[in-house]
């Protein structure tokens, strides 16, 4: 490793979604000079979000990118140095921390703060990908209200699965649930509750075959894998719930994480198991996944981040 590839900073974030921009904000304010690196999809799952009307401050909703946008231009007011970049590697071993950025550049940090959030698993059909956005969306919680009084479809077995075919039930008509077995993975009490809900139809044994519509959903052709019969069910959305997996794995070598990769804090904190090491949003964060939580979570890094650093005489 030589001297001539290696930077020194303050402060280092990593991922720049409503966690990452939120921690550069305060990190900036309280005169911490953060670098933040953007990672592979710069702004995080709002860009491929549409509308989002759940944030508080925003009485007409705005799209997901413009929200970003907003977001990484008050960073950059506040003096937050922005950049594009992947971290490939780090290095936790001692202080400095040292992370690496693009296979070819280290960066050494007194704090680091680590937001690179969460993506959503799909199922991995052309349709799927052609729809996201246009009726196809991986968040119940997030796009169903533009479903209400409509029919959906969800697909997923476990308990967040079961918990999103509950609510959408409460908005929508009826929720066709394609379950791949012939039982669920969600708990019993949930599994109970979808069963005893009268507008959830469930199809077990079943795939999804293909997303019908040419710039909207507009059906699901949906396969039992048993008989192979294939049935299309007219529905307006189609939402994928099979799961989240944190982007944790360069830190697997030095961080607490739990069996899934997301990362473990101090309850009521953002730090890590490591000191001087915190994390933030989507990463850690496997029961809420909301922007307003994990730009809070943002605001608390920046804050212990700070506290850390003044505490031994950095800042």
């Amino acid at each position: 490793m030589s001297n001539e590839s290696t930077e020194k900073v303050h402060v280092l974030i990593i991922g720049s979604g409503p966690a990452g921009y939120t921690a550069a904000i305060y990190a900036a304010r309280a005169n911490m000079k953060p670098v933040l690196y953007q990672g592979i999809q710069p702004g995080g799952q709002l860009t491929i979000t549409t509308e989002v009307e759940n944030y508080p401050g925003y009485p007409d909703g705005i799209q997901g990118p413009e929200m970003m946008v907003h977001f990484e231009k008050q960073a950059a007011r506040m003096g937050a140095d922005i950049r594009y970049g992947l971290a490939t590697k780090v290095d936790f071993s001692k202080q400095p921390y040292k992370v690496e950025i693009d296979e070819e550049k280290w960066i050494e940090a007194d704090a680091v703060i680590i937001s690179t959030g969460a993506s959503a698993k799909w199922l991995g059909i052309e349709s799927e990908e052609r729809l996201n956005g246009f009726g196809v969306s991986a968040c119940a919680v997030c796009d169903g209200f533009f479903f209400r009084g409509k029919e959906v479809a969800i697909v997923g077995a476990g308990d967040t699965a079961a918990e999103e075919a509950m609510y959408l039930a409460k908005l929508c008509t009826n929720v066709h649930m394609i379950v791949r077995r012939d039982q669920m993975r969600a708990s019993k009490v949930m599994q109970d509750r979808v069963i005893n809900t009268p507008n959830i139809k469930i199809y077990w044994d079943s795939v999804t075959d293909e997303i019908v519509g040419e710039n909207k959903v507009e059906s699901v052709k949906i396969k039992n894998t048993k008989t192979n019969e294939i049935e299309q069910v007219p529905i307006s959305g189609f939402f994928v719930a099979i799961g989240h997996q944190p982007n944790s794995d360069i830190f697997k070598e030095w961080i607490d994480m739990d069996e899934t990769g997301y990362i473990k804090t101090i309850p009521g904190t953002s730090k890590t198991n490591i000191e001087g090491v915190f994390a933030a949003g989507d990463v850690q964060d496997k029961n809420y996944r909301q922007a307003v939580t994990a730009a809070g979570s943002g605001c608390m890094a920046a804050l212990d981040a700070e506290r850390y650093l003044s505490a031994k005489g950095l800042v």
